[in-house]
C-alpha cells in the first residue's frame, strides 16, 4: 500500500485493487492526484468525503464514470447530491464494505464523519476529516460552539469509540493546525498515547509548511516509535 499527500486534508491510498482519494480540494501543483487517476489501470476508483466544508470537498468527483463516491450525510445534504449518486452516505456509527475495503464512519468533534478503513488485506487506514481537539484557547469564541473542556471531552470520546474497534492503525491522517498555536499537537499527542500508529500523516496544515514540520519534530522526539510522514 502507499500512501501519497496531494493538498491541505486531501491524501490518495493506492492498493493492488484500489485507489481511494481522500477530501479532495485542489490538486498538488503538480497535478498528482489527476496522474495517479489516469495511471490507476484496473483499480477501482474511490472517493471518500468526510464532510462537506469547502476545504474537503470538490464536485469535480461527481463526473468520474465508474468511481464509487463514499460521502457523509451532511456533504450530500449541503451539497446537494442526488442520493442515487453515492454508492453510501454515512452517518456516525454506519459502514460500508465491497470486495476491496470496508469502511466504518467514526465521530467527529466538527460536522460528518472521520473514516476507520480496512483493506482486504487487512492494512488500516484512518482520515481523521475535522475530527481533532480543537483547542483554541486565545480565541475560543470565534471557533469553536463550546467549552474547551467540553471539547476535549468529546475528542477522548471519540479515541474510546476509534479503540473499541481497534488499538493500532497503520496509516493516520491526522490535523496538524497551526491555528492552534501552542495547543497545535494537543490532539495529535492524545491520538498517539492512545492508540499504536505506524505512520502519521499531518493534514490541514493550511499551507504554513514551516509551523507543521516544527510541530513533527516536537511529535518525533515524544513518539520515537512512529514514522512521521511530511
Amino acid at each position: 500500500m502507499e500512501l501519497y499527500y496531494i493538498y491541505h486534508s486531501c491524501f490518495v491510498a493506492k492498493s493492488e485493487s484500489a485507489l481511494i482519494v481522500f477530501d479532495y480540494w485542489k490538486d498538488s501543483p503538480e497535478k498528482k492526484l489527476h496522474e495517479l487517476i489516469a495511471t490507476r489501470g484496473t483499480r477501482r476508483l474511490y472517493f471518500v468525503v468526510s464532510h462537506f466544508h469547502e476545504d474537503h470537498y470538490n464536485s469535480e468527483i461527481l463526473y468520474y464514470a465508474g468511481s464509487r463516491l463514499i460521502v457523509s450525510y451532511d456533504t450530500q445534504k449541503r451539497r446537494r447530491i442526488p442520493k442515487s449518486q453515492p454508492v453510501a452516505i454515512l452517518r456516525p456509527g454506519d459502514s460500508y464494505e465491497d470486495e476491496n475495503l470496508r469502511i466504518d464512519a467514526m465521530r467527529s468533534t466538527d460536522v460528518g464523519i472521520a473514516s476507520l478503513v480496512t483493506l482486504s488485506d487487512g492494512t488500516t487506514l484512518y482520515h481523521a476529516g475535522d475530527n481533532n481537539n480543537w483547542y483554541f484557547p486565545e480565541n475560543e469564541e470565534e471557533h469553536i460552539r463550546c467549552s474547551l473542556d467540553e471539547m476535549e471531552g468529546m475528542f477522548l470520546s471519540n479515541l474510546r469509540e476509534v479503540r473499541a474497534i481497534t488499538k493500532k492503525v497503520d496509516y493516520v491522517m491526522f490535523p496538524v493546525d497551526p491555528r492552534l498555536g501552542n495547543e497545535m499537537l494537543r490532539g495529535a499527542c492524545q491520538w498517539l498515547q492512545q492508540i499504536e500508529t505506524h505512520h502519521f500523516y499531518p493534514m490541514h496544515g493550511w499551507e504554513r509548511d514551516d509551523e507543521v514540520a516544527a510541530g513533527i519534530a516536537q511529535l518525533k522526539e515524544l513518539f520515537p516509535e512512529v514514522e512521521f510522514e511530511g
